[in-house]
């Protein structure tokens, strides 16, 4: 049972990086693709609730790490479906959502260093340079694209049931 459960969380969390990923070039694009944008929220959120109901005995980074992703995905949901990207509310969406993708992603990188063979070798306690330099270089990746995508992502906003 728990291998079944395992197995959905990982699969919801590679659907929500991959759709991560998409939603990132359509801000870096200046474009929207709103079935992407659900796809990549819904997903997103259920990775860090899934990640919640593992049987951890007390807390552990893992899910402190969830939580974070779940109030910065809160306003991220907000910006996007309240106050459909109006004036500061577009920045606020690109760079929670952003974050909510490069958490994914760290974790993602957490995880392949202790599942991989390969990787483990590198960095068997997490603490050694392979390990920092990966997280690093993305922590960086992140900062730049994001940085860009704000500065890009300018559609219009989305009509809201009040003005359609």
């Amino acid at each position: 049972m728990l291998a079944a459960y395992t197995l959905l969380h990982v699969v919801i969390s590679l659907v929500g990086i991959i759709s991560g990923l998409v939603v990132l070039f359509e801000m870096l694009t200046a474009q929207r693709f709103d079935c992407w944008t659900k796809i990549f929220l819904l997903t997103t959120v259920l990775t860090s609730v899934t990640g919640l109901f593992f049987p951890f005995h007390g807390i552990t980074p893992a899910i402190v790490i969830g939580i974070i992703s779940l109030v910065v995905l809160a306003p991220a949901i907000y910006a996007r479906y309240g106050r459909h990207l109006a004036s500061g509310w577009r920045k606020t969406y690109v760079i929670t959502a952003m974050i909510g993708l490069y958490l994914n992603v760290f974790i993602l990188i957490v995880q392949s260093f202790q599942k991989i063979p390969a990787l483990k070798e590198l960095a068997p306690t997490q603490s050694e340079p392979p390990f920092k330099i990966a997280q690093f270089v993305v922590l960086v990746l992140f900062i730049v694209l994001g940085t860009f995508a704000t500065i890009r992502f300018r559609p219009e906003p989305v009509p809201s049931a009040q003005t359609a």
